[in-house]
């Protein structure tokens, strides 16, 4: 979950992805999400008929609730990302408002995974070493906790690749998924089929696609794609 989730959330900001279409790279996004939705749900099938099997208790420990909580979270921010951002019923202005809290719901849900994770080890580490036991550092105990910070680590670079506004998608290349159906792309197509008319005439175009330009790129930037 964690490592193809923080995929996911970074898949826009790699500048080699910025000349792919959005409309692909929105799929990729979707995709990966899906897949760490189903192997959340298959690992939490398995813990709960491992307690099962061995009479152990369910849902009693931090760990558990904090995961159950993420998960819940994540399907519901997978569901939204579906209905609101890849099928095109939802109007641009409510993916423009709805942007900011799903680009914030979905950085929070990666932080909140990361310190399941992290419960997850110490829980993990408090129960198997019993001789010699966790407060004695054995190797075991070293060796996972390196595993914690170098988790950290990781997720504190991912938040951060995620936040910085230098490795946001450039707005200019989603302009054309904002643009309302039949426009053109800047005024260009519709200037070359214009017959030799005045020059005032093709003036008042270009204002006119370059004001239609601009608010579609004020939407855009209102609306900077992240992850689901």
């Amino acid at each position: 979950l964690v490592s193809v989730l923080s995929s996911a959330i970074i898949v826009y900001r790699l500048p080699w992805t910025w000349k792919c279409s959005k409309l692909l790279m929105k799929f990729i996004h979707a995709g990966l999400n899906t897949i760490a939705m189903i192997l959340a749900i298959v690992s939490m099938v398995a813990v709960f008929e491992y307690h099962n099997a061995r009479n152990i208790p369910n849902m009693y420990s931090l760990h558990s609730w904090i995961g159950l909580t993420a998960v819940i979270f994540y399907s519901l921010q997978l569901f939204l990302g579906f209905a609101v951002f890849l099928l095109p019923f939802a109007p641009v202005p409510l993916r423009a408002a709805l942007m900011p809290i799903h680009v914030y719901s979905g950085l929070t849900i990666f932080a909140t995974v990361i310190a399941t994770a992290l419960m997850g080890f110490t829980e993990k580490l408090l129960f198997s070493l019993r001789n010699p036991s966790y407060s004695e550092s054995p190797p075991e105990a070293n060796f996972v906790n390196c595993l914690g910070l170098l988790l950290v680590i990781f997720g504190a670079v991912v938040l951060w690749m995620a936040s910085r506004p230098h490795w946001k998608r450039p707005p200019e290349e989603n302009a054309k998924i904002l643009r309302p159906i039949g426009e053109t792309p800047e005024g260009t197509e519709a200037e070359s089929t214009m017959t030799d008319g005045s020059n005032a005439d093709k003036s008042d175009l270009r204002i006119s696609s370059e004001a239609a330009r601009k608010q579609n790129l004020k939407l855009d930037e209102a609306g900077q794609r992240s992850t689901m």
